[in-house]
């Protein structure tokens, strides 16, 4: 809604695709993807803003969505996390991390949290511009994960 958590995809993508050429990087927004998008990757990166406490609504209702389909076939799947939050973020770790777990992913990074310290509603409203630090982790996080596939680690 605010730009952060897309933000945070373009960098990892783009990170992930000049890391690796050979690599098919493909950045899908959740009210888009299904549940054939996740079984058909080979590894996954989840970025999503957290709101009230949880992942936003839309990230939430692609859960809901994609979860049964795609049960028992994603085992071992290498994902990584990160989290856009106003504050804190933990709720909507813990939540997508439950997820992973049903879904038997395999976490290959600690979840990053980029926190955007938006506390009141003009701040939580307003276009979000990350520092070059938290676009930097973001980078690093998809170049790991595609230099992983690439090597073959998972």
């Amino acid at each position: 809604m605010t730009g952060a958590a897309r933000a945070l995809a373009q960098a990892a993508a783009a990170a992930a695709a000049a890391a690796e050429p050979g690599i098919n990087v493909r950045m899908i927004r959740c009210d888009e993807a299904n549940a054939d998008d996740l079984c058909g990757a080979d590894a996954m990166l989840i970025v999503c803003p957290e709101m009230l406490g949880s992942a936003a609504g839309m990230m939430k209702d692609f859960f809901d969505r994609a979860y049964y389909p795609a049960l028992g076939r994603l085992s071992g799947q290498p994902y990584a996390l990160i989290v856009s939050a106003g504050s804190d973020g933990e709720g909507a770790v813990r939540q997508i991390e439950r997820i992973a777990s049903g879904w038997r992913l395999r976490a290959v990074a600690p979840a990053r949290i980029v926190c955007t310290h938006a506390q009141t509603p003009e701040a939580i409203l307003a276009d979000k511009r990350l520092p070059e630090s938290a676009l930097e982790g973001a980078r690093e996080l998809g170049a790991t994960l595609a230099g992983g596939l690439a090597l073959g680690l998972w």
